[in-house]
């Protein structure tokens, strides 16, 4: 017996023994005591039923459905695409220097070497065989904060956020797949860094408005080399995308560039 048990023994036993004229403050005693003993045998009761001390409620998560047809993505069409590639310098129409991404880095260095846009061997650098995937993209707008955490929108703006998560400082972005297409011909390339010019557009990243403007007549896509020579555009065409999953993405240079 505990000691809220022994008191509320002991406060019954007085309250039958006293006269009348005090029971009134005894009963307010005696409801007291009887709140003390309720609540040391709610917290018994959770400790038991919960042994490990897990969290009492689990969060729960609301994913909204995907857009299209069968959960396929929409397309984002008539969007001007620049060309950008890892180790590139800046200039006056790209202000940061490409040897990191926004999620890596040390980018330049786990690519194995400077993606030279002019100098290729196919699909590749002519200089190494990367230890990366050559074709890689860059949409403006980074999940992760300042500080790492994932900004407060992210969980409701990008459709698979619960699916990729891993923790605040991971971004679900990085290594997404998307489908981009020129005049008849389409390539697939991964989500690698953030850009051009804004990083916090998710209205137009996973909503439907327009890139906005820029000093590359309104860039709403940056793309590298292996991607540009794939579609055989330049800087400044204009080229329809949308993300794709995982098993969309049909066997290509994407995927057996290391053969």
């Amino acid at each position: 017996m505990n000691n809220s048990s022994r008191c509320l023994v002991c406060l019954v036993a007085l309250f039958f023994a006293m006269p009348e004229a005090n029971a009134g403050m005894m009963r307010e005693r005696l409801a007291e005591a009887h709140e003390t003993h309720l609540e040391e045998r709610r917290a018994n009761l959770a400790a038991l039923s919960d042994p490990f001390g897990a969290a009492p409620a689990a969060r729960v998560v609301v994913e909204r459905p995907r857009d299209g047809p069968h959960g396929r993505h929409p397309w984002r069409r008539n969007v001007v695409a620049t060309i950008f590639w890892i180790g590139e310098q800046p200039t006056q129409h790209n202000p940061t220097p490409n040897h990191m991404s926004a999620w890596d880095m040390n980018w330049k260095e786990n690519y194995g070497g400077y993606d030279h846009p002019e100098r290729r061997d196919g699909f590749l650098p002519a200089d190494f065989v990367p230890k990366l995937n050559p074709f890689y993209i860059a949409l403006p707008y980074n999940d992760v904060a300042p500080g790492g955490r994932h900004h407060p929108e992210a969980s409701e703006v990008i459709p698979w956020f619960w699916e990729r998560y891993q923790g605040d400082g991971v971004s679900v972005c990085k290594g997404r797949w998307v489908a981009i297409h020129h005049d008849g011909r389409v390539c697939y390339a991964q989500w690698e860094d953030v850009g051009p010019f804004q990083t916090d557009h998710w209205e137009y990243v996973f909503g439907d408005e327009a890139p906005r403007p820029n000093r590359n007549k309104g860039a709403g896509i940056d793309l590298s080399p292996a991607v540009r020579d794939h579609l055989g555009i330049r800087s400044g065409a204009r080229v329809e995308w949308r993300f794709v999953e995982d098993h969309e993405v049909p066997a290509g240079p994407w995927k057996n560039w290391r053969k």
